[in-house]
């Protein structure tokens, strides 16, 4: 059981203190953590290891847009959870990867919310009050092929119908990301069908696991090919055939399909009985909104 029960500005000073919402790649430590020390929050949390570090994801719905977004991350690119937002004027996000942009500053929460008319959140407690730290849920950072960095920044909710004040506090967020010219999305479960959401949840310790070689990928990718219509079952059993690990047949499999070597049907499930259905590749790109720039109204 958790032994804090509710945020007040003692803790947010202690966040502070210990460094959260810095660094990058494997040193960066996320704003609200899976903590038993932490507010619980009010989702289902889920903690899970990806390139270098646990990633924190406080829902259902982080999880399924994280799942989402790594199809969108090359090796050298970075993905931070619960990222905080500014308070007030500060450098640009992208000054953590490039120190060009150390010298440019764009405002914060406070003077967007007063912008926009919408009363910025506060903290309570102990006989204090302090501007809340809002956050975002996913901010990606790629690098494209001439160097240059970007970021895209998504949030989560477990439900398409909002509340007026979360309608409110997802503007100041777009907002925030605007004024820096970072793309912004809102990922709701309308966005998605559940069945790829239950697919990904099923098949990522494969699909994120230690990565299979390229030779391996390539069997993967040709099996699939060569005895298409046959069960996973039975296409999974020539890949062990060809690689002698049954685990590394899954790997491959499966890292295949998420990087979209493979591009499967991911509503069709995972189950070994079920044959896999290959899919034109716009058409299975689409299955991920992310991916496709896909955003719900606020």
């Amino acid at each position: 059981m958790r032994t804090t029960k509710r945020f007040t500005p003692h803790i947010l000073e202690r966040y502070r203190a210990l460094g959260r919402g810095t660094g990058t790649f494997e040193q960066y430590i996320p704003w609200h953590r899976v903590s038993r020390s932490d507010p619980a929050s009010r989702g289902r949390s889920h903690l899970l290891m990806w390139r270098g570090r646990y990633r924190e994801l406080l829902s259902d719905g982080e999880l399924i847009a994280f799942f989402f977004a790594t199809r969108l991350l090359a090796p050298g690119d970075d993905l931070r959870e619960q990222f905080p937002l500014s308070l007030g004027t500060a450098v640009h996000e992208l000054a953590a990867y490039d120190a060009r942009f150390a010298s440019l500053s764009h405002p914060g929460t406070l003077e967007i919310a007063a912008e926009l008319g919408i009363g910025h959140p506060q903290c309570h407690g102990d006989g204090l009050h302090a501007p809340w730290v809002m956050t975002t849920d996913l901010l990606l950072m790629r690098r494209a092929a001439d160097g240059k960095r970007s970021l895209l920044a998504v949030a989560c909710k477990d439900k398409g119908t909002l509340s007026r004040r979360s309608e409110e506090l997802l503007r100041i967020e777009q907002a925030y990301w605007a004024r820096r010219g970072v793309a912004w999305l809102l990922v709701t479960p309308h966005l998605y069908e559940p069945l790829v959401a239950q697919t990904l949840q099923r098949t990522w310790p494969w699909a994120l696991g230690t990565p299979a070689c390229n030779r391996a990928l390539e069997l993967a990718c040709a099996a699939v090919h060569q005895w298409y219509g046959h069960s996973l079952t039975f296409t999974l059993q020539r890949i062990t055939d060809a690689l002698g690990d049954s685990d590394v047949a899954q790997r491959a499999l499966w890292q295949s399909i998420w990087a979209g070597r493979l591009a499967a049907d991911l509503r069709r499930g995972w189950r070994q009985h079920i044959p896999l259905h290959l899919l034109p590749q716009a058409d299975f790109d689409a299955l991920n909104p992310i991916l496709n720039g896909r955003s719900a109204w606020i």
